[in-house]
């Protein structure tokens, strides 16, 4: 019996991943997105984090769905002609999320820079 060495297939880092999706997407800074919230009242605030994360607070009026159920839930809470800003604590979870939505047809999204921590840094508006 004879084996063959079989090719190893080439893998990709999670920063390698994560560096793609933001090349993929726009990222808006926090004060940017302070801005725009207070000029458009209409832009979707995404808030993907998980549950502990959100009772720390939230970005007033956002939409939380935790990312791990966002490809399902999405489409029955934000329609795909909304703008969208998708934050999470730091801003890696957003890219990846942004990234996704754009893939189901999402248009206008943008992922958060920084997160909610740099919202919070910036001044921004927080509620529980």
């Amino acid at each position: 019996m004879t084996f063959t060495a079989l090719a190893m297939p080439s893998y990709k880092t999670g920063q390698e991943l994560l560096d793609e999706a933001r090349a993929r997407v726009t990222e808006i800074a926090a004060r940017d997105a302070i801005a725009l919230r207070t000029s458009n009242p209409d832009v979707v605030f995404l808030d993907i984090r998980e549950q502990p994360e959100v009772n720390l607070g939230v970005i007033p009026g956002a939409i939380h769905l935790a990312r791990g159920s966002m490809e399902t839930k999405i489409e029955a809470l934000v329609p795909r002609a909304s703008r969208v800003v998708v934050y999470c604590a730091n801003g890696n979870r957003s890219a990846f999320a942004a990234d996704t939505l754009q893939q189901m047809g999402y248009r206008e999204v943008a992922s958060m820079a920084g997160g909610f921590r740099d919202w919070v840094a910036a001044g921004g508006d927080v509620t529980s």
